[in-house]
């Protein structure tokens, strides 16, 4: 029997028992709808993150004091890199394009009679570049302050929020205090937006030398980030500021650097791979549901192959082979994860763009999840409809007759 025939004969059987074809599809449906939305979402929030976290630089390097092989290390409490360090990095390593030294701390800030704690950065004046943050009014600070510590100050967009609200339009020349002494304002920052764990608005920068003389009372820096002309540079700038540092350090052969250094690259692609991590785990969740739809598929061909009992014994009476039998219970249960996968694939397109609209949330439907989806749906007809399809093959055609 050509395999066009046997497809309209589970095609009319699965007709004729519409409702019972659909609740047996349900189950498929839901779980390729549960698949590709489940994986838009969590791409779109790997996207997302990823997206926010360039925001802070690329092809940065950052300098940090301390052993990296020491955990819980706070650069608030190790004393090893100083500016005299960045200076000679600035000037000593190659294939860079900047250089950015830091100290930050908590401290509080007084405009009338408003008040907000925040970070107070003090930093280079490459810092703003570096970081690629935007000034929206004014301007950053130049190397001039920074040389003769003047007490100026640049505000992240959700400082003047909280600080000045609608009350002054812009805030630049004003002076505020900060931690009790006056600071004039020269710059306000253009919004970078929130991440869920950090907003990077949400602090204010002075010269870093004010900030060690003037505001925190130290002559160390916490961290200094370089800039690489070309990404493909990085690690040979780890290696040039890894050799620098250690002689400056007088630091001996064998023995364990006071700083460490990290690669913006690299943290990238771990937080990427952990963002892919929460994605098949969503996706595996989904896939779940898929399997119980298998189930559920396995369990009404049973039922059909029972129902059927005297049609299969009709039909060996009557010349067809065990290949045919098998080839059209087969048919039946691929094509009822086939119409299921394909209507999934429907509704999961559907949540994901609701979700995106609805929730605010970024998702990012790919071929490779569709796909994914629908040949998981037909792998699983395959699969969970081959018993039922041997055990009908296998039929004695003798007791199929007899069956009441």
């Amino acid at each position: 029997m050509l395999i066009w025939d046997l497809f309209k004969m589970a095609l009319r059987s699965l007709i004729a028992n519409k409702l019972r074809t659909f609740l047996t599809t349900l189950g498929i449906i839901i779980g390729v709808a549960s698949v590709i939305s489940m994986i838009a979402i969590g791409e779109g929030a790997k996207k997302s993150t990823l997206s926010t976290i360039s925001k802070f630089g690329t092809n940065i390097i950052s300098v940090k004091p301390g052993r990296k092989k020491k955990r819980h290390v706070s650069g608030d409490r190790v004393v090893t890199l100083t500016l005299k360090d960045a200076r000679a990095i600035e000037s000593g390593v190659p294939l860079i394009t900047g250089v950015a030294a830091q100290v930050y701390k908590s401290a509080q800030l007084k405009y009338s009679s408003k008040n907000t704690n925040t970070t107070v950065r003090g930093a280079d004046e490459d810092y703003s570049r570096l970081a690629n943050f935007t000034i929206d009014r004014g301007r950053f600070f130049n190397s001039d302050e920074i040389i003769t510590s003047r007490q100026v100050v640049v505000l992240g967009a959700t400082v003047v929020k909280n600080l000045f609200g609608e009350s002054i339009d812009n805030p630049v020349g004003e002076t505020l205090k900060v931690d009790g002494k006056n600071y004039l304002i020269i710059g306000v920052m253009e919004a970078k937006g929130a991440l869920s764990w950090y907003d990077p608005d949400d602090q204010v920068f002075i010269p870093v030398t004010t900030a060690q003389k003037r505001l925190f009372g130290m002559d160390h820096v916490q961290s200094i980030d370089v800039q690489a002309a070309k990404i493909e540079d990085l690690e040979a700038i780890k290696e040039d500021i890894d050799r620098l540092l250690r002689l400056r350090h007088n630091i001996r052969e064998g023995e364990d650097s006071d700083f460490h250094v990290q690669n913006s690259a690299q943290w990238l692609n771990s937080w990427g791979d952990a963002a892919k991590t929460f994605t098949y785990l969503l996706g595996g969740v989904a896939a779940i549901s898929l399997m119980v739809g298998g189930i559920g598929i396995m369990n009404i061909m049973l039922v059909s192959v029972t129902e059927r009992t005297r049609e299969i014994g009709i039909r060996k009476a009557i010349g067809a082979k065990k290949r045919e039998i098998m080839e059209q219970f087969l048919i039946e249960s691929v094509l009822m994860s086939f119409l299921g996968g394909g209507i999934g694939i429907g509704l999961g397109l559907v949540i994901a763009k609701t979700v995106s609209k609805m929730g605010g949330w970024d998702t990012v439907v790919s071929l490779e999840s569709i796909l994914l989806a629908f040949g998981f749906s037909v792998g699983i007809g395959i699969f969970f409809g081959y018993y039922p399809a041997n055990k009908a093959a296998n039929m004695n055609p003798i007791d199929a007759l007899r069956y009441e």
